[in-house]
């Protein structure tokens, strides 16, 4: 069953981005979202975490990153809202990391 991961926490505040990774299937899809697109800073664990990932979807909503001023690695594809609906619909589950 391909699962869409959606996590919205900084993860230099708690472990959940680090659980979620563990759990991560091929063909699953991760959505960084909030405080959680701090992840896609070059130069931090997470982000060389994130570059690692094989057979895994990479998302951030556009929205967060550019309300951070961010800059996300080319492998991450940035979305609207409107592509986070249709990306849900499209996965099997959606599991959100609160």
């Amino acid at each position: 069953m391909k699962t869409l991961h959606v996590l919205s926490s900084s993860p230099f505040s708690d472990d959940r981005l680090s659980s979620c990774l563990r759990l991560l299937g091929s063909g699953d899809g991760l959505l960084l979202c909030g405080d959680a697109t701090y992840a896609t800073q070059p130069g931090n664990s997470h982000a060389k975490a994130l570059a690692a990932l094989q057979g895994v979807s990479l998302y951030v909503l556009d929205e967060d990153v550019q309300a951070r001023g961010l800059k996300p690695a080319a492998a991450i594809e940035q979305i609207d809202y409107p592509r986070f609906v249709a990306l849900a619909c499209a996965f099997s589950k959606v599991n959100t990391w609160t």
